[in-house]
């Protein structure tokens, strides 16, 4: 395990040990929130080509205070205990953090995607589906997994299917896991959830002018400059959102092959398009090439997000930031030394359990639809429409108005699934970070919003704990 993967998991626990001693609650209950309560590692073979490989892999349920647990699973060469038993305990903060009723949990299995083919993949994938099966480690009322770095719907529907098989018959079977294609019982909104879910908290956080003031920024989000580190799925969607949303102009995209800049903003769309076609971000029209891809770090801009992997923020780069803002779009991307140094610069930083809490609360909806066996929408749209269109004719016999086909038609559409998910999205980033607020403002002692996060996450749990009967 490297520095970089152990700092991680200290971090984390460095940041919950920060914010519990402003918390009153017993010793021995914030030690039981804070313990990994169940850890499962595995070894197994799969037969590639002519040769068999062992396979390492891990499931960490962190808290089983709430059941399901609820976190994604990540292929990467880099996955070990400690990294998956980090992003499982985020993962509970970030549950209780905007009220979404499970246990936090991580999947990882070391292979790096890159050296495997589509078929040995979904090998690979159905062979750890089974083995969270033998153990007892996933179901729709046990541990309900979902995509993370290195996976797709692609993948959960492999788990899907893998389940089923050995569970014929169970109803709710499709709740098993979330993140899975549409026509799969999966939900409209979920591929792009956890980078909408970083616009919407940006945005909010940005909508107060008296918060804004404090941190010498000038209110909301249209305007504002961006570096997006990391072009995955979170990254992506992140800066075309905002964009398109609202009115950000992203000048800078760094990834494996390299770092880009453009004063004049870069199309996220059309860069995407650009490297597909291109195999690289390297020579996309109208920008130009940073010297060193760690470079990203220190270019001028509003708001920086770091939507890769954890620790890209260290000790060793944090004196180089120039943002005002870090959007902590990825999970742990800045170490808790680096924290230390930037906000001694004054840098605000948007904590990664609130702001990239968009996947999983997408993935709430998407459970419920699964057990409740309804898409959004089928039953209230058309009933809707119908209303909005009696109102809208009502007021135009009483006024003697006609007003277009185009905008009637906008005013009384109902609102399809897709709808109903951002407006849930939306309405969760806008209560969470409420809450967050509400702490960092009420709290002496309390300097920064990672730690109010921690605090509201916390109190939670800790009243979960001491309501619900979980200690005899």
């Amino acid at each position: 395990m490297s520095d970089k993967q152990a700092s991680f998991y200290k971090s984390v626990e460095r940041n919950f040990d920060k914010a519990a001693q402003l918390t009153s609650h017993p010793k021995g209950l914030l030690a039981q929130i804070k313990a990994c309560n169940a850890i499962y590692q595995m070894n197994f073979p799969v037969k590639i080509g002519k040769n068999y490989e062992v396979i390492e892999a891990y499931r960490v349920q962190h808290s089983q205070h709430r059941l399901p647990t609820k976190g994604g699973i990540r292929f990467s060469h880099l996955v070990n205990q400690e990294e998956v038993m980090a992003l499982a305990t985020l993962m509970t903060y970030k549950c209780a953090l905007v009220d979404v009723p499970f246990g936090g949990a991580k999947g990882g299995v070391k292979v790096s995607t890159r050296e495997y083919t589509a078929e040995q993949l979904e090998k690979i994938t159905r062979r750890y589906a089974v083995e969270l099966v033998r153990k007892n480690f996933i179901g729709p009322g046990i541990d309900v997994p979902a995509p993370d770095y290195g996976t797709g719907s692609r993948e959960m529907a492999w788990i899907l299917d893998t389940y089923q098989q050995l569970n014929n018959g169970e109803l709710d079977s499709a709740a098993c896991v979330t993140g899975k294609p549409v026509n799969q019982n999966g939900i409209r909104g979920r591929t792009e959830a956890t980078g909408r879910g970083v616009f919407y908290g940006l945005r909010e956080m940005l909508s107060n002018e008296a918060d804004c003031k404090e941190w010498g920024i000038s209110p909301g989000i249209a305007g504002k400059t961006m570096v997006i580190q990391g072009l995955g799925n979170v990254g992506s969607y992140t800066g075309s959102i905002s964009i398109e949303e609202g009115d950000v102009k992203v000048i800078c995209v760094s990834e494996i092959e390299g770092s880009i800049y453009s004063e004049k903003g870069i199309d996220i769309k059309k860069l995407l398009k650009y490297r597909k076609q291109k195999g690289s971000i390297i020579g996309f029209p109208g920008t130009k090439r940073l010297k060193e891809r760690g470079d990203w770090v220190s270019v001028e801009c509003d708001i920086l997000v770091p939507a890769a992997l954890e620790s890209q923020i260290n000790k060793s780069n944090a004196k180089k930031v120039k943002a005002k803002i870090i959007a902590e779009a990825a999970n742990g991307p800045v170490t808790a030394d680096a924290e230390k140094i930037l906000l001694k610069k004054g840098v605000i930083i948007a904590p990664d359990m609130f702001l990239n809490a968009g996947g999983v609360t997408v993935s709430y909806f998407e459970w419920l639809k699964n057990l409740s066996h309804v898409r959004y929408g089928r039953i209230e749209k058309r009933f809707d429409q119908n209303a909005y269109t009696n109102i809208v004719n009502l007021v135009e016999d009483l006024t003697g108005k006609t007003i277009s086909d185009k905008r009637k038609s906008f005013i009384t559409r109902g609102a399809d699934e897709v709808d109903l998910v951002r407006s849930g999205l939306e309405e969760t980033m806008i209560t969470a970070y409420g809450s967050i607020r509400d702490v960092y403002k009420r709290k002496k002692k309390v300097e920064d919003l990672r730690t109010a996060a921690f605090i509201t996450a916390i109190d939670k749990i800790a009243n979960d704990y001491l309501t619900m009967g979980v200690f005899p």
